[in-house]
């Protein structure tokens, strides 16, 4: 059992404690004394808490799958005025309002507001696309968010899907029902589907990415002729420990519901869990641990060697979401087209990047920035890309370093919202990259 020290309150130097591994049962509590033993709920839950289950999965989903935690808190979750519905701004749950179209789209990156215009975390998210339906639980929608406030004394759940949070520029204090996490760009953070937070900005302004997922919870993937290390490791996903807040005011809560988002008066902090069990919570993870995997003779591998976490389908070998990162590595194949090739998925890709530059594109292609590549539109490499590497000299390996890309990968194809499309970010010049390549065609058959 972890025990950190007892804060009666979040404070902003607090430092929060973790837990290490994925989908581990914990057992923590911030005050001691505060869990029970042996029972999940006691006749009298101890220090006068009351206890509260939070279920992730259905209550007969396999044991290996089964997601739930026991709260113990301060006042029961129940416990706030009536929701109402408040304008939805520019977050979008369909996705069926517009044409989509097959075109290659490439998105500079969103301006930090100013700070006359300042918004947080939750008034920041701008819905880029998505697909599937939160009515069925399954699809996602991709939000980008650039904030410059805290969001004090607001609160926010989500009950459509869990949240996967890439920052790219500015760290992220998260703070949580089950604890504190705190992110910074090149580590992930993912908040359960129903947890209750608030989003504090240590750097005074945010930029990043959000994968909401409404289907099957994000797990890591099997590894199969990989073996038994290799890719994301369990024991470097971090789960906070207990840590609570117990304070009164007049304070708003925020859901997400049925693709709206609604809004309730509450005179409490609902950050007030003193302890925990269980196998549903919040967890973090340094992209920088990541260890890749390449190819060694010849070719390009696929990128599903950099998966990180996948959401299963009810298709055996096809997901609903994947999330793969494109981390520093080195190359060291020999007598082949090193980057990615030109190709066509049936398998649709929102791209985003953290840091550096992207191997497939010399320019364009910006930190903060995203590309969408839909169901068998042709991509790979610009033409500045094709030419150099034809001509590289692959006896040499050769680094990648100073980069972090990642994409968001589905089986359905990805929809633009209207607001993506119209949006000044656009770059109407995206298709010029494959645009400038010479015709090499040799009729004599001569080969290479």
């Amino acid at each position: 059992m972890n025990v950190p020290h007892p804060p009666s309150r979040f404070q902003s130097d607090h430092q929060a404690g973790y837990q290490s591994g994925f989908g581990n049962e914990f057992a923590t509590e911030a005050l001691p004394g505060a869990l029970p033993l042996h029972q999940n709920s006691p006749q009298r839950a101890p220090c006068g808490l009351y206890a509260e289950q939070l279920s992730g999965t259905a209550f007969t989903a396999p044991r290996a799958h089964n997601r739930r935690s026991w709260l113990y808190r301060i006042r029961p979750a129940a416990m706030h005025q009536p929701f109402r519905q408040i304008d939805n701004g520019r977050v979008v749950s369909r996705f069926d309002q517009v044409a989509v179209p097959p075109n290659q789209l490439r998105w500079d990156p969103l301006p930090l507001p100013l700070p006359q215009d300042g918004a947080d975390f939750l008034d920041s998210w701008v819905t880029m696309a998505g697909n599937g339906s939160v009515a069925a639980q399954s699809g996602c929608a991709i939000h980008l968010y650039a904030a410059n406030r805290d969001m004090a004394d607001r609160y926010f759940y989500n009950a459509d899907g869990e949240l996967l949070i890439v920052p790219q520029k500015g760290r992220l204090r998260i703070a949580t029902e089950l604890g504190l996490i705190e992110v910074e760009p090149q580590e992930i953070a993912v908040v359960p589907r129903g947890v209750r937070f608030q989003v504090m900005l240590p750097d005074g302004a945010a930029r990043g990415y959000i994968c909401e997922n409404y289907g099957a919870l994000l797990r890591l993937p099997d590894m199969g002729p990989i073996g038994s290390n290799g890719l994301a490791n369990p024991r470097d996903f971090l789960t906070p420990r207990a840590a609570f807040e117990d304070r009164e005011g007049d304070f708003e809560l925020v859901a997400k519901f049925a693709g709206n988002l609604w809004s309730a008066r509450i005179g409490h902090s609902p950050l007030d869990v003193v302890a925990w069990h269980g196998n549903y919570a919040p967890y973090k993870y340094d992209l920088r641990h990541f260890n890749a995997i390449g190819s060694i003779s010849y070719d390009h591998p696929d990128p599903s060697i950099f998966l990180v976490l996948h959401a299963p389908s009810d298709t055996p070998g096809v997901d609903t979401l994947d999330f793969v990162i494109f981390p520093p590595r080195w190359l060291a194949a020999e007598n082949t087209f090193r980057p990615p090739w030109f190709h066509r998925n049936v398998a649709s890709e929102f791209m985003g990047l953290i840091e550096g530059q992207y191997d497939a594109k010399s320019a364009g292609f910006r930190p903060g920035g995203a590309s969408l590549h839909n169901c068998m539109s042709g991509h790979g490499p610009d033409a500045a890309t094709f030419d150099k590497a034809s001509a590289s000299d692959t006896s040499v390996p050769h680094k990648i370093d100073q980069t972090m890309a990642f994409m968001f990968e589905t089986r359905d194809v990805i929809c633009p919202t209207a607001h993506a499309l119209a949006s000044p970010q656009l770059q109407p010049d995206y298709y010029q990259c494959w645009q400038g390549f010479n015709k090499h065609f040799n009729d004599e058959g001569t080969g290479v």
